[in-house]
């Protein structure tokens, strides 16, 4: 039986661990008005005829806060990488001096600024979302172990507060990414 109650409570805790971690991935994918390699991770590229990850054909670099430059390993790919940066419909017009990509990041206007903000907002609801569910699953399975009630109460009690700490791990990660969106 304690087993099956040190199962329930890693496992868990790992499901909401994992919520905070997805977050945070998407959150890379939301710019911040500067520019980052991370911004075309998840262009593909049409390499040979199978869809590939751009940094898997490509270096990609920031020389600068304001551009992103993509040296393809064959040169005969930079058509490929400007169909697949188009294709990802990033909002981003890739130009071509015929070595190299290069990519001038705009600047973020206060609109943009506010769409981006609400965009975090509702990934970081998402992620709430996700470790209240990991909360109920967990209840549930504890409401069908063989135990006192007075112990389950105590692990709801414990589950609860491992939600707790999880949210407000998520909402300060959410201050930080609304503040980097919306510092100019």
């Amino acid at each position: 039986m304690e087993d099956e109650i040190k199962f329930i409570l890693e496992s868990t805790q790992e499901a909401m661990e994992n919520a905070l971690v997805h977050l945070k991935k998407k959150f890379v994918n939301i710019r911040a008005g500067k520019a980052s390699p991370s911004m075309v991770a998840g262009v593909m590229v049409d390499y040979y005829g199978s869809p590939t990850p751009l940094g898997q054909v490509a270096n990609v670099n920031t020389p600068d806060g304001m551009t992103i430059t993509i040296q393809p390993w064959e040169k005969n790919l930079i058509p490929e990488i400007e169909k697949g940066i188009h294709h990802a419909n990033i909002g981003f017009n890739p130009m071509n001096n015929g070595e190299s990509i290069i990519i001038t990041v705009p600047p973020l206007t206060e609109e943009r600024r506010m769409e981006l903000a609400k965009q975090a907002k509702n990934e970081a609801e998402e992620s709430k979302i996700g470790v209240r569910n990991d909360r109920k699953n967990a209840n549930n399975d504890i409401k069908d172990l063989d135990i006192s009630e007075d112990l389950k109460k105590n692990l709801e009690i414990d589950i609860q507060t491992m939600t707790d700490v999880h949210i407000r791990k998520i909402d300060e990660v959410m201050v930080l990414k609304e503040k980097e969106i919306m510092t100019v």
